[in-house]
């Protein structure tokens, strides 16, 4: 228990110090950790609904802050590149999160044009018929998204590394609302247009 919680003390540092660097990312995921967590109440009673809060409001705002705001220049904080960062990334890094979200991007379409999505659902009556079977179709795929990544990570490193990373990610917007909580205020302060000058640093 000691060796997991220091691998997950560890991913959580190191995803803070690499990639939390601009306030209006840092603002971002505040905003998106205090829907998550909406979220996952949700999810008891309407898990459909949650998933489509989730895949448009919760990670749509988190993911913007890191592909938008993040500085992608040389890190003289942690004296790293990006591409060290992206290539030791132990999560999603920016090119897996792009095939991702594009997967999730198509399933609208492949829905639509395919009610029962090749067999394995209740064909969608209606407009609200088709948002339920898209949540549900975004709720296995957030899943699936992480049981997938964790199997990597256990063919890739170990199987405690893989889980310790589901449980950062499950965890997350509690850490995040621990961390960033200030972060609006400090982007007031600081100001908008040096926050977005950062992002050429």
């Amino acid at each position: 228990m000691h060796i997991f919680l220091e691998t997950l003390k560890t991913q959580r540092w190191d995803d803070h110090r690499y990639y939390h660097h601009s306030l209006i990312n840092q603002s971002l995921h505040l905003f998106s950790a205090t829907s998550f967590i909406c979220v996952y109440v949700l999810l008891f009673w309407q898990p459909a609904i949650a998933a489509l809060i989730a895949w448009m409001v919760s990670m749509t705002s988190r993911q913007m802050g890191h592909f938008f705001f993040e500085p992608k220049g040389y890190d003289h904080v942690n004296q790293v590149t990006h591409e060290y960062k992206e290539a030791v990334k132990v999560g999603y890094n920016l090119r897996r999160k792009v095939v991702l979200h594009t997967i999730c991007g198509l399933t609208p379409l492949a829905l639509y044009f395919d009610p029962t999505l090749f067999g394995i659902m209740r064909p969608w009556d209606g407009v609200s018929g088709f948002f339920h079977n898209l949540g549900l179709i975004w709720l296995f795929l957030g899943i699936g998204g992480l049981v997938f990544r964790c199997v990597q990570l256990w063919v890739i490193d170990d199987l405690l590394t893989g889980l310790a990373w589901v449980v950062k990610i499950a965890t997350d917007p509690f850490n995040d609302i621990k961390l960033y909580y200030k972060a609006p205020y400090m982007l007031l302060r600081a100001g908008v247009a040096n926050e977005l000058a950062l992002r050429h640093r």
